[in-house]
């Protein structure tokens, strides 16, 4: 066995164990799920078959369009929600904050939500948005208001705001290492040529940070579109999204066939805003380049 034969049988050695847990843990279930859409519902029996009944459900049923309509509508709100929040904070972190350590310190403490419960930070929202919680108690207290409001909360308003704070963090870390990569040469020769603080975001700044904009965009995106905690907590009985239809299929409605069906709906459309985005940003290379 020469070394090239060696190096080659190191590398399988050492790729087979990853190949075969996405394999185990990624491909068969989804490959499992895929042919479940295609059976058809017998109550209280699923039955192997090859239509694609369930699949035109989704297509004609108002519901199903709805349901789907107002999950891609919310998870938009929550992504232009989570930009509106991140990019000036990395932006400030990554041009004004001088000393290192301080810029991490406020970068981990953004970040470190993500080590806290996902079930805590949505009923924090829910504390908050609450008639009893912190929003209506300050606005009696300011004399706004004499009694507290129900409009704060179990509606869309509140889950996009309960998922922008969730996923704000997925956000803010493409967008600080996008824009801490920017190089300061830039920044400085365009200052010299006389452009304003302004025409240099918008010629310089602005474009460099494409590549880490749309990464976000797509973790938030993608993550609220999947998200069923909110909606359940914060959203109220006309905000379901297509995962609390996904999990009532699976769950109450013992209808198997469907739930797959909605699954790989909901995993086609997130396919789909993947490679849209990788596209969008391959191209913005290839301007910039």
């Amino acid at each position: 066995m020469n070394h090239l034969q060696r190096r080659q049988l190191g590398f399988a050695a050492l790729m087979s164990g990853p190949i075969v847990w996405w394999g185990l843990v990624l491909l068969v279930p989804y490959a499992i799920m895929f042919m479940i859409s295609f059976y058809s519902r017998q109550f209280p029996f699923h039955v192997p078959d090859f239509q694609f009944g369930n699949y035109w459900k989704i297509i004609v049923e108002d519901q199903y369009y709805m349901v789907l309509m107002r999950s891609l509508k919310i998870s938009l709100f929550v992504s232009l929600a989570a930009f509106a929040l991140a990019y000036p904070l990395t932006y400030y972190l990554a041009f004004k904050v001088r000393s290192h350590r301080v810029r991490m310190i406020i970068y981990v403490a953004t970040i470190i939500p993500l080590w806290v419960s996902y079930l805590l930070r949505a009923y924090t929202w829910k504390t908050i948005l609450g008639t009893e919680g912190i929003l209506n108690s300050f606005l009696m207290w300011t004399g706004i208001i004499n009694e507290p409001i129900s409009l704060f909360l179990y509606n869309q308003f509140a889950m996009v705001i309960t998922m922008a704070y969730i996923f704000t963090p997925y956000m803010v870390m493409p967008l600080f290492a996008s824009l801490e990569k920017i190089p300061r040469n830039l920044i400085e020769a365009s200052k010299d040529l006389g452009i304003g603080r302004l025409g240099t975001f918008w010629r310089i700044t602005l474009p460099l940070s494409v590549p880490g904009i749309l990464a976000g965009f797509t973790f938030t995106f993608c993550l609220s579109f999947g998200d069923f905690i909110s909606p359940q907590l914060v959203g109220g009985p006309y905000s379901n999204m297509i995962s609390n239809v996904v999990a009532t299929q699976f769950g109450i409605a013992m209808n198997w066939p469907m739930g797959s069906a909605l699954s790989m709906v909901v995993l086609f459309i997130v396919v789909a805003i993947i490679t849209m985005s990788d596209r969008f940003e391959r191209a913005g290379r290839l301007d910039l380049g």
